[in-house]
């Protein structure tokens, strides 16, 4: 089968994003099929190009490089420019390229239009993978306040799901979200994965000797507004006016607040939080492995609540209880299985206090690790779920 895949943040684990369509291409590639992504350059990816167009080749996956920069410190309309310019350009290889199913991957839901392209205009098989509740998401946070475009962006995705022979969503709360109001579209549930080699192997701490294994919580990622980065900023305040400078609140990642954190740091003169840049995931494992705990937080909102983030597995993967802040599917699962904890997104008070009660409870804490990475290599290993996905468009478009 040859598979053609639309996704805007294509990259593998030398950049510091999530590596689904990566690992799940190689997999598919694995068994015979083959696979052509067409991608674009995102600040947060290893990927680079010197041509306008470039074709790459990682392990089998045919790559081709859009040379258009997307990256999240983007003024929103230049990033409205560069979903669209993504698109447009897209739209030349839904037209040619080789192709019996065509994937693609939301959001931003701009990249559906390739894909409406490929169903329409060639009658090839369509799969829509939500990544997230797009445009629904950006509307609620009021990115997007014009009435019109709200109007143009729910028209788009209502006609990406209804041409589509399959919806992959990557949260329970995401498809069920899609199947209430689209009852008619057939919805599968594939979540992000985690590398669990990568992830439960042992790897070296890296800690630029500020950092004392188990006396800090981690956050990796974006650090701005959606993901509730002032929350953590906060916490950090509360931490050292309770005298716990010992323990530390480490941020990895770029974005919006970074240089107003890293302002309110220098200010407060806060010895409680850190911030690093981005690094290749592979060097942020040992990072991960000897935190006390990672931090998945987000915006208190009915969208957000549906969310899949990659470090939310990653974490478990590497054996480490997680603190998160959403009311849907992550609440329930952490809840179920005992393997982290759920604080309420508008009080930084009760986050700093869980943190200094969970350093008098190694023990628990190393038992929840335990019990967490034996779920992620049984729910979450990137090969399991890339073989769910596949068997899901196989069953669909056939």
């Amino acid at each position: 089968m040859k598979i053609l895949y639309f996704y805007q943040y294509y990259a593998t684990p030398k950049g510091s994003w999530g590596t689904r369509v990566h690992e799940f291409a190689q997999e598919w590639v694995k068994q015979g099929h083959e696979v052509q992504v067409v991608t674009s350059i995102y600040s947060k990816s290893d990927l680079t190009a010197t041509r306008f167009i470039e074709n790459q080749n990682f392990e089998g996956v045919k790559v081709t490089v859009i040379n258009v920069r997307i990256d999240n410190k983007q003024p929103f309309l230049k990033r409205i420019f560069t979903f669209l310019a993504y698109a447009v350009c897209s739209v030349w290889y839904a037209l040619t390229a080789k192709a019996d199913v065509v994937i693609a991957s939301s959001g931003p839901i701009t990249v559906g239009i390739p894909g409406l392209v490929a169903r329409y205009i060639r009658g090839r098989k369509l799969v829509f993978e939500a990544r997230d509740l797009w445009p629904e998401g950006a509307i609620e946070l009021g990115l997007i306040k014009n009435q019109f475009l709200q109007k143009i962006a729910y028209a788009l995705e209502a006609r990406c799901y209804k041409a589509s022979s399959l919806v992959v969503a990557l949260s329970i709360g995401m498809k069920q979200n899609i199947k209430v109001r689209f009852p008619l579209t057939k919805v599968i549930d594939v979540t992000n994965a985690a590398n669990i080699p990568l992830f439960s192997g042992k790897a070296p701490f890296q800690n630029r000797g500020l950092l004392q294994p188990k006396k800090y919580a981690i956050y990796t990622g974006n650090i701005g507004l959606v993901n509730n980065s002032l929350w953590l900023l906060e916490a950090a305040k509360v931490l050292q006016a309770k005298g716990r400078t010992d323990l530390k609140i480490l941020l990895v990642g770029e974005g919006q607040q970074r240089e107003q954190i890293e302002a309110e740091i220098q200010s407060n003169d806060l010895q409680t939080m850190l911030i690093w840049g981005l690094m290749p995931k592979k060097d942020l494992v040992g990072l991960i492995q000897n935190a006390s705990v990672s931090l998945v937080p987000l915006r208190g909102t009915p969208v957000l609540d549906t969310s899949s983030p990659n470090k939310f597995f990653e974490s478990l993967a590497a054996g480490v209880p997680v603190i998160q802040n959403t009311q849907g599917w992550m609440k329930d699962f952490l809840a179920e299985h005992q393997v982290g904890f759920t604080l309420d997104p508008n009080d930084p008070i009760q986050l700093a206090e869980k943190l200094i009660e969970l350093d008098d409870q190694q023990a628990m804490l190393e038992e929840m690790g335990k019990k967490a990475q034996h779920l992620a290599a049984k729910l979450f290993d990137k090969d399991y779920l890339a073989q769910k996905m596949l068997n899901g468009i196989l069953e669909a478009t056939k």
